[in-house]
């Protein structure tokens, strides 16, 4: 089968969807297939077996995009769409692979082309207008809602990336082959390169004290006010937790120091910006808790399945995003207020053994439910299903 996949993201950069395309790619690497990737001119190389990466033509003026809806994504994606078109007219493609507004390419290239159609539904496009307050415009929200009801009508297979995606796009379209497959994948498994735990430690200065860490982005749906606010009651009766935020482009970072700044905990919080894939298994390794304390969106965090594999106590908000997949017996569950996150805290950093317990259900959770084997198989259902559309 001949595979063209579609990813209009900057790939690859450290951040959620391209995360989710590179686990794709390597697991239809390690199940034999072959595929031409089209992508931005924006990102790094990364050499897959089997993979081929075709870059769509440069838009001078756009440098690096933003997480998340914005008016550079609709240049990139005509650059995206135009390389398709070329790709297609060179070549017999049996599938198109797509990802993310991609979906909204598929509708008219799988029909033009003759090709089946797989949707890899990473979250609600209309959602995302929200969660990243890109716009409260109604008839936007609404054009948004009928190309992703178009997307998925038309596709043959759609693969949906947690419970409550699945749950969504089953009860709509009740007959459409609909997989879920939770995004399990171990950055370590891809990036082999990982710098020594005594060179982090030195290079933030970080020398014994007790470490919260939250990893990813720091767009305002992640919930990184709160967990600033929820730090002040926990380093009033624990001056030696640090909390270490790995993430985060300049301005980000920047305004969040100020955030900190205003609320007297500056010295307390360790910002190292966005780092290498590579680098966040070890962060991890030094760290003593893990949090996630987002508050909006429906799709649960990449960073959720190694924090359960991890070993380490985990803390986050009693949220869809989360609770699809965490439950009371294998993290902290708290309320969206800086009050309770903060309890939530002081509950694993003040009992140990209950920090352990939680943490070792967590582990054998991920092993049980959340395997790389199980991915694998997964993946492989979804394209032996289109295989036989094809028989």
């Amino acid at each position: 089968m001949k595979v063209l996949m579609i990813a209009p993201q900057p790939f690859f950069q450290p951040r959620g969807t391209p995360f989710s395309v590179l686990h794709r790619l390597r697991a239809l690497s390690l199940l034999g297939y072959e595929i031409d990737l089209v992508t931005y001119h924006l990102g790094q190389d990364v050499s897959i077996p089997g993979v081929k990466i075709h870059r769509a033509a440069a838009v001078p003026f756009v440098k690096r995009i933003a997480i998340g809806p914005s008016k550079a994504k609709i240049f990139l994606d005509v650059q995206v769409y135009r390389r398709c078109i070329e790709l297609l007219k060179r070549g017999r493609y049996d599938l198109i692979h797509t990802h993310e507004e991609a979906g909204f390419f598929g509708i008219r290239l799988s029909k033009k082309f003759g090709t089946l159609h797989l949707y890899d539904m990473h979250s609600s496009l209309p959602q995302q207008l929200s969660n990243f307050k890109y716009s409260k415009s109604k008839l936007l929200v609404d054009v948004f809602e009928n190309l992703e009801a178009k997307t998925i009508a038309s596709a043959q297979a759609v693969i949906t990336i947690c419970p409550e995606l699945h749950a969504y796009v089953h009860e709509k379209y009740p007959t459409k082959f609909n997989k879920l497959i939770e995004n399990v994948g171990d950055n370590s498994d891809v990036f082999q390169h990982r710098p020594d735990l005594k060179e982090i430690k030195q290079r933030y200065s970080l020398n014994g004290e007790t470490l919260v860490l939250y990893a990813g982005t720091l767009e305002p749906y992640q919930g990184i006010d709160l967990l600033i606010e929820s730090s002040q009651p926990v380093l009033r009766k624990h001056a030696h937790v640090r909390f270490l935020v790995v993430g985060g482009n300049p301005q980000q970072v920047a305004e969040y120091k100020n955030m900190t700044e205003r609320l007297g905990v500056r010295e307390q919080f360790v910002f190292t910006g966005q780092r290498p894939p590579e680098e966040i298994p070890q962060f991890m390794q030094i760290a003593n808790v893990l949090v996630s304390p987002r508050i909006k969106g429906n799709n649960t965090p990449l960073k959720i399945y190694s924090y359960l594999r991890s070993g380490i106590p985990i803390v986050a908000t009693n949220h869809l995003t989360h609770t699809q997949v965490l439950k009371p017996e294998v993290a902290v569950l708290t309320d969206c207020t800086p009050a309770s996150f903060a309890q939530g805290l002081l509950r694993v950093l003040e009992n140990k053994n209950y920090g352990q317990t939680i943490a070792a259900q967590a582990r054998a959770l991920a092993e049980r439910e959340y395997s790389y084997e199980a991915y694998l198989r997964k993946t492989k259902e979804v394209y032996s299903y289109l295989e036989s559309l094809r028989a």
